[in-house]
């Protein structure tokens, strides 16, 4: 027996109508093509689906046994095709974050927040991309989005401005280098520098700035969150070198100062990577809009 979902609207609607015009009408076809289909339902299953003769038509026990079979897998067809068209709109989907920024957990909560109010029925997820490899994870559709403040030549990514920033020495108010206008590799010599617990190509401070210098600080001291950072570097035990916005937005104690890197200082830019199929996608467009004007605020608070 060859079944459709063609042949379960069509007992329902007789069903529900009670007969072959008002049915025929509700389904959008002539009742001489209506007849035609359920003859040859009746043909293929070989019993008949109706009891003649009766008004309303009302279904055999074959019919009603079609009738809770429609019942059952048209809703669940419907459903399905609702799905697929909020997919196609826009409205549901995947936003699964990965992040080569460990600061910008802090910067990407109020973002998300925003988010999960003007797209309540997208799957968020967030991961440090700090602890695998992100882009190649974006390529293989693991991830949706990676915050990253290195860009690569990658076919079928595309990296969005979302905001520049600087990296900043902080110290001591007391520490001898805040008396300098600016702060160069060598000074950081014999330092115990504070950094958050990432391999030190990802750390602007050595990515930047000690590796191509070759210099090497006395220590290091890796830790997790940025005021305890701050609060270390607030009781002169050691400097550290954050985004200048994350010193701005945390404003943890005035017993520290932040001084440029090197005279000119250092500029580096943040970017929101995406396939370039999700880009034009109304969600993906969202969070990207809703991140670039958290930045706006963090950088003008």
């Amino acid at each position: 027996m060859h079944l459709e979902f063609r042949h379960l609207r069509t007992i329902k609607a007789i069903h529900d109508c009670g007969g072959l015009a008002r049915a025929a009408d509700q389904l959008n076809i002539t009742q001489s093509a209506l007849s035609h289909q359920i003859k040859g339902l009746e043909e293929q299953a070989g019993v008949e689906l109706f009891v003649r003769r009766s008004k309303p038509m009302k279904l055999s026990p074959a019919g009603r046994r079609l009738l809770r079979l429609a019942e059952q897998i048209l809703p669940q067809v419907e459903a399905a095709q609702e799905e697929f068209a909020s997919l196609r709109s826009g409205r549901i989907g995947r936003m699964h974050i990965a992040i080569e920024c460990h600061a910008c957990f802090e910067w990407l909560f109020p973002v998300l927040e925003g988010f999960r109010k003007d797209f309540p029925d997208i799957d968020v997820d967030i991961r440090p991309g700090l602890a695998f490899d992100a882009l190649p994870a974006l390529l293989k559709e693991e991830v949706d989005l990676v915050v990253s403040s290195d860009p690569e030549d990658l076919p079928g990514v595309e990296f969005v401005k979302l905001f520049d920033y600087a990296p900043v020495f902080v110290a001591s108010a007391r520490h001898p280098l805040a008396s300098k206008p600016y702060v160069e590799a060598e000074d950081f010599r014999g330092q115990t520098l504070i950094t958050y617990p990432v391999e030190r190509s990802r750390l602007d401070v050595f990515s930047q700035l000690l590796i191509p210098a070759k210099v090497e600080p006395a220590s290091i001291r890796q830790v997790e969150l940025t005021a305890v950072i701050l609060l270390l570097v607030a009781s002169n035990r050691g400097v550290s070198v954050l985004p200048d916005w994350v010193v701005r937005e945390v404003k943890y104690s005035s017993d520290y100062v932040t001084r440029p890197l090197t005279e000119n200082g250092i500029t580096r830019r943040l970017y929101a990577a995406v396939r370039s199929d999700d880009r034009e996608k109304p969600f993906v467009q969202r969070l990207i809009a809703l991140a670039q004007s958290e930045a706006v605020k963090l950088q003008t608070a």
